[in-house]
């Protein structure tokens, strides 16, 4: 990078105030491991990170029909709630950078946000206590390894239910409704997820649904690293966390990144420099991830999340969603209905 390039990155990283300057210095941090925020070493070492599919795997996924519909509301205990409360603290894996949704406030240095607002309702209702949690942060490629070797309870980090993940990890009832979107400068001449992404630098988080449907359709766009997915690999276009994917393109190493709008929102309102291009091309949907087998605690959660939308716009839910949300995705008049399975 040459120095008036530098000089320019620094320009517009000057001023940046609370939240975002602290998501700078943690974004690499939390990329490298799976960051304890309380108690703990919750390291993997060089274990799975939970990314590929076994053909076994694959072909259960296949099987997957309607992915967003999970067990029956269920006040029973069972071996996972048990282990939980046997422990006295609920160990929530969640973001840490993502404004909004779940990120450490710099002033107070506690953790706020949508997501965090949840988890302490389920450590409410489980232990009686909001603040018996262990926070983790746990990075976008290591969600699911969290829960398969065990770091985790739940992971409660703005993540899509898909046919595929529902191979490796259960998923509640839906909590809120997204979608795909590109992220790009306010001058780029960037339009949407169009044929504009041609010959464009565009940032994802590895095992995000975002890479997921590049990989589909790119419009030639350039998204994947040389040497992906191996010890090789450099993490340039694609990245361990997502909001290493906003500094890359505030310091001009990718034109674009294409994310959930939810992230994407509070990232246009951390940086005035950079907005949401064209309108989102799918629609997701975030569940609570829980480790495979752990029906009881799924159950439990879906009723958590039944009272949790009880009372209209006196709801938990709305009142998190106006706090937390509301500036960014402004005319959310409900939560996403809950869909059961039938068997």
């Amino acid at each position: 990078m040459t120095r008036a390039k530098v000089w320019s990155a620094r320009r517009r990283l000057r001023g940046w105030g609370g939240v975002t300057g602290m998501a700078v210095a943690c974004a690499v941090t939390a990329s490298l491991t799976l960051l304890p925020l309380a108690h703990g070493d919750g390291t993997f070492g060089g274990q799975n990170t939970g990314q590929g599919v076994t053909p076994a795997v694959a072909a259960e996924a296949e099987e997957c029909t309607d992915p967003e519909a999970s067990l029956e509301p269920s006040t029973a205990d069972g071996p996972t709630i048990e282990k939980i409360r046997a422990r006295g603290k609920l160990i929530a894996g969640v973001d840490q950078n993502s404004f909004r949704w779940g990120y450490r406030d710099p002033e107070s240095d506690t953790l706020e946000g949508f997501d965090i607002d949840l988890v302490r309702a389920i450590a409410k209702d489980l232990l009686g206590d909001p603040e018996a949690v262990v926070f983790r942060a746990v990075p976008t490629n290591q969600r699911i390894a969290a829960l398969e070797h065990d770091k985790v309870d739940v992971v409660v980090r703005t993540m899509t239910i898909n046919c595929q993940r529902l191979a490796q990890v259960s998923f509640s009832t839906a909590y809120f409704q997204a979608g795909q979107q590109v992220l790009a400068p306010k001058e780029s001449k960037i339009t949407g997820y169009d044929g504009s992404l041609a010959g464009k630098r565009v940032c994802t988080a590895e095992g995000s649904t975002a890479f997921e449907a590049l990989e589909k359709q790119s419009y030639g766009a350039i998204f994947e690293d040389e040497h992906e997915g191996t010890d090789r690999d450099r993490d340039r276009l694609t990245v361990p966390n997502q909001l290493d994917c906003l500094v890359r393109l505030q310091l001009g190493e990718v034109d674009a990144v294409v994310t959930d709008n939810a992230l994407a929102a509070g990232q246009a309102a951390q940086d005035p420099a950079v907005e949401l291009k064209g309108e989102p091309f799918t629609t997701e949907y975030y569940g609570v991830a829980a480790k495979l087998g752990a029906d009881d605690l799924v159950a439990r959660v879906n009723q958590v999340l039944v009272d949790y939308r009880r009372g209209g716009d006196d709801s938990l839910w709305m009142k998190s969603y106006g706090q937390w949300l509301a500036a960014g995705l402004p005319g959310i008049e409900a939560p996403p209905a809950p869909k059961y399975r039938s068997n």
